[in-house]
């Protein structure tokens, strides 16, 4: 199994075909991973870590922190293994980290700096995140993460033949556009880079998966599509890789594929959710899952699988702890069945969801 951008003459064709018979992709025997990340440390580490880092593209950190985390217990001193760590302490495209986030952050570049297994290349990796964690107390997230994306360009064209470089630059500039910025700038920029090395990695996570994010914008949405059809076949397990496509679904109206993808997302979100914390609970994955499906479904009418989402959300009880990703869709999935009904007198009546999430931290 390989995915390709096809052509921009067939998007419309391809569009037309998916809304009219729904998204059917085949399922894939087994998870292909490319990404071909070369360090320097124990052969063992380096298969481990070429592992670590698919899930890591794929925004899956509680998991990518379990497998750098491993590596370094198992090799002391191989530094990308820390770098791997503080990486997964940062949700670039999501939320700033929590100050324990930071912390953690940065004590493992300080264990990567002093690591003694570490090439030139690989030292310019550490020297890069270190840019997004220094000085955590004195400069705000926004300058952090554009220090970020210009030590990641420094890295790209020292490197040019570096793939993994250039897709976390990719991801570099993703994280550090202004929301301002409704040229989006950085993210054609980001599209660009990634284009290119699609034809050369068709199924690496983190090509299709940056391409999603750099195309989910009204005007460049089209582009998206065969990036998001692409995605959930490359790794088929990772409840976000299953979620994303849904972007772009959302911005073409493509509502039952949005069902589709949603559908799947929120199982593999709520079996993993599950797994490691027990019946009830729920994390941010979960929730914005349940948030885009039920925006789905009302905008096809299906009123009753959308009041399932909203009884479903009412019914969890243990939370992660909340950021303002969950926040936003624990406020925002009863408000939606009301609003987008037209329910007014429901409206004047919605309450907090009594589900133990902290919604006074996020005003």
């Amino acid at each position: 199994m390989a995915c390709h951008r096809i052509s921009t003459g067939f998007v419309a064709a391809a569009l037309l075909a998916l809304q009219s018979q729904g998204l059917r992709a085949e399922p894939a025997s087994k998870v292909i991973e490319e990404v071909d990340f070369a360090i320097s440390c124990a052969p063992i580490s380096q298969q481990a870590f070429k592992h670590a880092a698919w899930t890591l593209h794929s925004f899956w950190y509680p998991e990518a922190l379990k497998q750098f985390t491993a590596i370094a217990a198992s090799e002391p001193g191989c530094a990308m293994a820390y770098w791997g760590i503080a990486m997964s302490h940062w949700y670039p495209l999501w939320n700033p980290p929590s100050p324990a986030a930071l912390k953690a952050g940065s004590e493992a570049i300080a264990k990567a700096m002093a690591a003694p297994t570490q090439t030139p290349r690989e030292a310019d990796y550490i020297a890069a995140i270190a840019a997004f964690y220094r000085d955590n107390d004195k400069l705000d997230h926004q300058t952090r993460a554009a220090a970020y994306e210009k030590a990641m360009e420094q890295v790209y064209e020292r490197n040019p033949d570096d793939r993994e470089a250039a897709v976390f630059y990719a991801l570099a500039l993703n994280a550090s556009a202004l929301k301002t910025d409704k040229t989006f700038a950085n993210q054609r920029k980001a599209a660009e880079i990634l284009n290119k090395i699609w034809k050369e990695e068709p199924n690496h996570p983190g090509v299709v998966h940056y391409l999603i994010h750099s195309d989910d914008s009204p005007q460049f949405a089209a582009a998206g599509l065969d990036a998001a059809i692409c995605y959930a076949k490359v790794a088929p397990d990772v409840p976000h890789a299953l979620h994303m496509p849904s972007h772009i679904f959302t911005r073409l109206g493509m509502w039952q594929q949005s069902i589709e993808s949603n559908r799947a997302a929120h199982t593999a979100a709520l079996n993993y959710v599950h797994k490691s914390r027990g019946p009830g609970s729920y994390d941010q994955e979960t929730l914005h899952t349940m948030d885009y499906l039920e925006y789905a479904y009302l905008q096809i009418a299906q009123d009753g699988p959308a009041k399932e989402v909203v009884d479903e959300l009412i019914g969890f009880r243990q939370s992660e702890g909340g950021n303002l990703g969950a926040a936003y869709a624990v406020a925002a999935i009863p408000v939606r069945y009301a609003l987008e009904r037209r329910d007014w007198p429901a409206a004047a009546a919605l309450s907090e969801p009594a589900i133990g999430f902290p919604l006074e931290r996020f005003p």
